[in-house]
C-alpha cells in the first residue's frame, strides 16, 4: 500500500494480505494469553491486549489529523506517510515473538512434550518445577490432555465435536457474542466517524478528524476501565448487562437528535436546499448545506457519542473477546476461536457495507436500532450468558 502511488489495484492487494495478517493475530493473540495466564488475572492480561489495539485505533485517528493539518492534501506524502507508519508495529511485533515469546505450554502439552510445556510453565511464573502451584496446574494440563484424547483426533472428528453436547453451546454464545458485538453502535462510529459527526454539525475535515481523534481517546479510556475494574471485579456476565443497559441510552439519545435537527434544517430552509435534502431527512445533507446548528443539546450529542464508545469498550468490547478465548475445550480450541474471529470480522463487514446507506436512508433511524440492538443484546445476556470469572 505504501508503495501503490496511487494505483488501486495495489492498494487493494495490500488491503488483502493486512487484512489475512489481523484475522490471524485477530484470533491467535487471545488464546496465546489465555493459554499462557494464571486464572486470576486472565481476563485483565487479555484486556491489555484489547487496551493496545484501541490504542492503535486511537493513535490511527490522531496521524491522520495530523498529516491532515501539516502536509498538503497536493502531496502524495498525506496519505503515503499514514500507510508507512503500519510497517512499524508489524515489525515489531515480528522481532517481539521472536525473542519474547515462548510457545504456549499448553500447545506443547498437546504435542506430547510434557517436559517442554512444564520448564516453558514455570519460565512463565518464575517457579520451581517442584512448586506446589506448578505441580497443580501441569497436573490440570495432563489430565485435560489425556481426557480430551487431543493426539488421536482428526480433524473430522474435531469438526463434529463443534455440534457435541458441551460443545454446542459454548459455540452458540461464543458465535452470538462476538458477533453481536459489531452492532453495539461503536463500530459504525469508528468506520465512518467524520461522516457521524457531520450529522451532528460539525463541517470541516480537519474538525471531523479532530473529533475522531477524541473518539479514539474515549474507546481507548474505556478499555482502560474494562481492565483495570470491570472484567475481574464486575466480571462477564454482569459487565455485559451493566454495558447494554447504560450503552443504549447515548445511543438513543443521538437519534433523538438528530432526528430534531433534521425536522429543523427541513422546516427552516426547505426552499433554500430543496435539491440538497432527501425526502428521507438526511441529516449528513442538511450539515453539508450549513443548516445545522450546534446547540446545548447538539454538543451533548457529542458526548453521547463519546460516552457511547467508552461504555461499550469498557464492557461488551472487551469481555466478548475475554470470553470467546476461554470457554472452549483445549483440544478444538483455535478452530473454535477461529470460528468466533471470523464471525466478529463478517458482522464488521455487515456494518461497514451497511452503515453509509442506513445514515442515509433511515438517518436518525439507524441510532435508533443499534440502541434497541443493544437493548435486546442485555435481554439474551441475561438468560443465555454464564459467568466464568475466575474459573479454570
Amino acid at each position: 500500500m505504501t508503495a501503490a502511488n496511487g494505483n488501486l489495484n495495489m492498494i487493494y492487494a495490500g488491503r488483502a494480505v493486512a487484512g489475512l495478517g489481523i484475522g490471524a493475530s485477530s484470533l491467535t493473540v487471545p488464546v496465546y494469553i489465555a493459554e499462557t495466564a494464571p486464572p486470576s488475572i486472565r481476563g485483565r492480561l487479555v484486556g491489555i491486549f484489547e487496551i493496545a489495539s484501541q490504542g492503535g485505533g486511537m493513535l490511527g485517528f490522531w496521524i491522520n489529523y495530523g498529516t491532515d493539518q501539516h502536509i498538503s492534501s497536493n502531496s502524495v506524502a498525506q496519505y503515503v506517510i499514514p500507510l508507512a507508519l503500519q510497517l512499524a508495529p508489524g515489525l515489531l511485533l515480528g522481532l517481539g515473538m521472536f525473542f519474547f515469546c515462548p510457545e504456549s505450554p499448553r500447545w506443547m502439552a498437546r504435542q506430547d512434550n510434557f517436559e517442554a510445556a512444564e520448564k516453558i510453565l514455570c519460565d512463565l511464573r518464575g517457579l520451581p518445577s517442584e512448586h506446589e502451584y506448578i505441580m497443580r496446574e501441569m497436573g490440570d494440563i495432563r489430565r485435560q490432555v489425556e481426557e480430551r484424547s487431543t493426539l488421536k483426533m482428526t480433524k473430522k472428528e474435531q469438526f463434529m465435536k463443534l455440534f457435541q453436547r458441551g460443545t454446542r453451546n459454548r459455540m452458540a454464545i461464543g458465535l452470538a457474542l462476538m458477533f453481536l458485538q459489531s452492532f453495539t453502535g461503536v463500530n459504525i462510529i469508528t468506520y465512518y466517524a467524520p461522516r457521524i459527526f457531520e450529522t451532528l454539525g460539525i463541517t470541516g475535515t480537519s474538525t471531523k478528524l479532530f473529533s475522531t481523534g477524541f473518539y479514539g481517546i474515549a474507546k481507548t479510556l474505556g478499555m482502560c476501565t474494562f481492565t483495570f475494574y470491570v472484567v475481574e471485579k464486575v466480571g462477564r456476565r454482569k459487565g455485559l448487562l451493566w454495558g447494554a443497559a447504560l450503552g443504549c441510552i447515548p445511543m438513543l439519545y443521538i437519534g433523538g437528535y438528530v432526528s430534531k435537527v433534521s425536522g429543523l434544517s427541513l422546516t427552516y430552509s426547505y426552499e433554500r436546499v430543496a435539491d440538497q435534502l432527501s425526502p428521507q431527512n438526511d441529516p449528513v445533507a442538511a450539515a453539508a448545506a450549513g443548516t445545522t446548528a450546534r446547540s446545548a443539546a447538539g454538543y451533548v450529542a457529542m458526548v453521547a457519542v463519546y460516552l457511547n464508545a467508552f461504555i461499550i469498550c469498557a464492557t461488551w468490547q472487551g469481555i466478548t473477546w475475554t470470553y470467546a478465548s476461554e470457554i472452549f475445550p483445549l483440544d478444538i480450541r483455535m478452530l473454535c476461536v477461529s470460528l468466533t474471529t471470523a464471525d466478529t470480522w463478517l458482522g464488521s463487514f455487515i456494518i461497514a457495507r451497511s452503515t453509509p446507506y442506513m445514515i442515509s436512508d433511515l438517518g436518525y433511524g439507524a441510532y435508533f436500532f443499534f440502541g434497541a440492538i443493544l437493548i435486546c443484546m442485555g435481554i439474551w445476556a441475561f438468560f443465555c450468558v454464564p459467568e466464568t470469572k475466575g474459573r479454570t
